[in-house]
This record gives structure tokens, sequence and C-alpha cells, in this order.
């Protein structure tokens, strides 16, 4: 198993891509996905996918001694593993192996195939609308090679241990503070909670992907995960509450700010319109309550902002669900009779019979 990287124009923006790169020792086949990082997490979510993309799981895996893996190096091949790592190998029973310091060659299958996907299957540098857009190639050309190889896999495809019954949770946990403004930080990124949390500890949980934070081993927030720093995600319904109590803040909060623009147009006309238009706007965010953002947000371009309030909105709403709920009800009849022109003898002696 290694990581290497290589670029790629991500949703428009030129990114190094982080490849995550496993090969099985006998068939050759290999597995490789791309990540925003090489951190714990990316770690560990490599070997659940490529876990899951071979059906099994390996006896052993060859590593190079990265700080997601080992702690310190000790005497010899013996190693201090990183606890999260070690946890790992726990759930999917597979023993590890250590090149030697400053060997990273000693992996020569695994290395040559870093190198091999960055030259020919990521060159020239090619363009993708998301991570899961790329991963889709990458897994397309694993399958290929899968292919080539088909006889020594089927071969060692047999030979692999059983996937455990449950998956293994890839997040790196931390506790983290809620600030007075609703808002936990991780990994200098800040991420919204229910206001309810502030001043609390929580436990916030880092996947590759996304951010969830916890209380009590239930999940409050989840966003979609920032890298870089400085940040900061915001959700609206965290601060309906503290919103509630004080229906001016919505004239100048972040988080409204933020919102679709038709929502602002919604928020100026009522404010255009009466000094207290913003008690106004108050009512309409908190639809939110009760149904989705893009719901709502669906429902004001519908109704037109300038025609928009609280109730055109709910009314408009009530009536999708009922037509939506009509048609699960009264489905609509297939155009082919239930009974055809030659059947209506064979139904008129039913309907004598049953007389």
């Amino acid at each position: 198993m290694d990581f290497g990287q290589a670029l790629a124009v991500i949703n428009g923006v030129e990114t190094k891509a982080h490849l995550f790169c496993m090969r099985l020792k006998h068939s050759h086949v290999p597995f490789v996905c791309a990540f925003p990082t090489e951190r714990l997490e990316a770690f560990l979510e490599g070997h659940v996918l490529g876990f899951e993309y071979y059906g099994g799981v390996a006896r052993e895996g060859l590593y190079d001694n990265a700080k997601t893996q080992v702690v310190k190096i000790l005497e010899g091949p013996l190693r201090e593993e990183h606890e999260w790592f070690s946890s790992l190998r726990s759930h999917y029973l597979f023993n590890s192996h250590f090149c030697r310091p400053r060997r990273g060659n000693e992996k020569g299958s695994v290395e040559n195939l870093v190198k091999y996907v960055r030259q020919h299957v990521l060159v020239p540098v090619s363009s993708f609308d998301s991570w899961t857009e790329l991963n889709e190639k990458l897994l397309q050309w694993c399958e290929r090679e899968k292919q080539r190889n088909l006889p020594l896999w089927e071969e060692e495809r047999l030979a692999l241990r059983a996937l455990p019954s449950a998956r293994f949770c890839a997040a790196r946990p931390q506790v983290a503070q809620v600030s007075r403004y609703s808002l936990v930080t991780v990994d200098r990124n800040r991420y919204s909670v229910p206001s309810d949390y502030v001043g609390q500890n929580l436990l916030a949980k880092a996947y590759v992907d996304r951010i969830d934070i916890l209380s009590r081993d239930q999940v409050i927030a989840s966003h979609k995960r920032h890298y870089g720093r400085g940040n900061t995600s915001l959700q609206l319904e965290h601060y309906l509450t503290a919103l509630e109590r004080k229906p001016h803040a919505v004239t100048h909060a972040t988080v409204v700010r933020q919102l679709p623009e038709a929502f602002q147009r919604v928020k100026e006309q009522m404010e255009r319109s009466s000094p207290m238009g913003y008690k106004d706007f108050m009512k309409v965010l908190l639809l939110m309550r009760e149904y989705p953002l893009d719901k709502v947000h669906n429902a004001i371009n519908a109704i037109g902002p300038h025609m928009a309030n609280e109730l055109s909105i709910r009314k408009h709403l009530e009536n999708e669900l009922l037509d939506n709920t009509t048609q699960i009800d009264n489905p609509v009849l297939s155009a082919t009779p239930l009974i055809t022109a030659t059947d209506t003898y064979r139904y008129d002696q039913l309907i004598r019979g049953v007389s």
C-alpha cells in the first residue's frame, strides 16, 4: 500500500489529488482511489474501500513507516503502531510488515503502481466535475486490469479472508467545544451546530468528505468537509431558535446572508413593505423546521419573490404534498385494457356464475 500524488482539475480548479494505491501480491490486481488529503482518515478509508472492492482481505500488508501507520520505530522489524491502524488491523484481521527505514523502494510493486497511474491514467491532466467522477475513472481502470489478470485474480480471490459483518468507521475523532456563535472548530475550519449546544463539549468525527458532530452518540450536525483553513460552514436550521428569540438579527446575520438569492429578494421586499418586515421574513425562515430548504426555495421561485410570504409558501408546499400523495394513492392505469374485446364472452359467463 502507498500514497502518491497527481494533478487533476476538479470542478474547474487544478487540484493535487492524493492517490491511495493498493496491489495484491499474486494477481497484481490494483485498487486506486483519489482523496483531497493523505491524513489518517484517508489512509483508513482507502483500506475500507479497497477491501470492499476486492470482496475480501489479504492476509498481510507491506507498509513504509508513515505517521499514519507507525508512532515509533523500534529495534529491527518491531514497530509501535498508530492506535487507529492497529484498530483497523484488528477489525479486518490482517498482519502488517514494514520496510526498513528510508527504504520505501522495498515496496517495489506498489511504488511502480503509483508512478504508472500518475503517468498513464491521469496524463494529460484531466478535468472532472467531482472527486466521485475522478474515482469512477480510476475504478474503471482497475476493472480493466482485473480482467487482464483474470485467471490469477480468480485464484487469489479464493484465498482472501472474508469481510467482517460491520464496516470499519474510517473517521478521526476529536473533542470540540461549541463557541458562543454555535460553532465548533475542526482542522482550523468552523462548522455550525444547533444553538442549544453552546458551551458544550461535543465529539467531532472527521471523515474524508464530511464532518459529523455528535452528542452522546447522536449525530446532531453533518457538514461537507472543508480543506485549507479559515472556512465556515453554516446551516440555517441550527440558528432558527436564536433568530426566533431575536428576529431583528435576520437583517444582518451571516447565516441569512448566505441563503440563495430568492430569499434575499423576499427579505428586501418585506423590509420595503413594512417596518416590521423582518418579522414576516422570520416566519418564512421558520418554515425550514417543517420543510427542507430546497423545497422552500423552489416554492419561492414558483410563486415569485414579490408574492411570496409564509402563507403563500405554506399553501404551495401543502398543495405539492397533496398532489404527490394523490399520485401515489391513484396510480395511472395502464393504457392496456384489463379486459379485451375477445374476453367479453368469458367475462359475461363469469358474472353469471357469480350471480
